[in-house]
């Protein structure tokens, strides 16, 4: 979520009170409690109430119909083309996530709205990076492109590196370090995994930190695998079981006789 109401993302010392306890309740699975300190009477505001809701559903598999609300706001309040931009790209992560979780096949919405919001975010701006992202994931995930996604992400990669979004850094070296171990890369997987793991641990992303725990442990040996994933399994629990799409990474392969 590059977009925010004022000052800083709430991640470090010297950042806007409001922003401190908006990311604070995100990093904790919190995202309507997050949504509610925002008043979505700004554009900036807006776009920021919108992603967070949009996140809940990718996380959760709840609340579409409040992520719908809150991005038909945002989309009337934007005026500027970064404004624009920064809409389309969460038109485009909500139709990914209806269609990732097999809610609605929004697959052609999304790619259509991904393509607007490249149109209207200039190159080089700070949303172009998670924009670059988003589309790997579609790459990745929808479309069975592998080769296209890395390609993307290496581009979010070097956005987030350039405009010092750790928290993107952290999606850039999980996926592309999920694409490394499918093709049996395992030294660079290791790598990735765990450069993302480290950033959310230091950012206090623990929502997060399930996941990065559990993608480390896919490309590590035992006994430290069953280790990771175990306290992978711990957090996933602490937070009630988001993501929910963990649980099927988390699940113990079934006993053979």
């Amino acid at each position: 979520m590059a977009y925010t109401a004022m000052s800083g993302n709430g991640t470090t010392a010297g950042d806007d009170p409001l922003q401190t306890a908006v990311w604070r309740l995100r990093s904790r699975a919190c995202w309507a409690d997050a949504a509610a300190l925002l008043q979505p009477v700004t554009a900036p505001a807006a776009l920021q109430r919108a992603a967070l809701l949009v996140e809940r559903c990718l996380y959760t598999e709840q609340g579409w119909p409040e992520a719908e609300d809150a991005l038909r706001t945002a989309e009337a309040l934007a005026h500027s083309d970064d404004e624009r931009g920064a809409a389309a790209c969460e038109r485009g992560q909500l139709a990914y996530a209806s269609t990732l979780h097999g809610v609605r096949d929004r697959a052609d919405e999304a790619r259509a709205a991904l393509g607007r919001a490249a149109a209207l975010i200039a190159p080089g701006a700070r949303g172009r990076a998670l924009l670059d992202f988003r589309r790997g994931l579609l790459a990745e995930n929808l479309s069975q492109a592998p080769q296209a996604a890395r390609a993307a992400y290496r581009r979010a990669h070097a956005g987030a590196t350039a405009h010092s979004d750790p928290l993107l850094l952290s999606f850039t070296w999980r996926h592309l370090a999920g694409l490394a171990l499918r093709e049996g890369e395992l030294a660079e997987a290791r790598h990735g995994f765990a450069e993302s793991l480290r950033i959310r641990e230091e950012l206090g992303y623990l929502v997060g930190t399930a996941p990065a725990l559990a993608s480390l442990a896919d490309a590590e040996v035992e006994p430290e695998a069953s280790r990771l994933r175990e306290e992978a399994r711990r957090l996933y629990q602490l937070l009630g079981g988001v993501p929910t799409w963990l649980a099927r990474q988390l699940t113990p392969p079934a006993a053979t006789a």
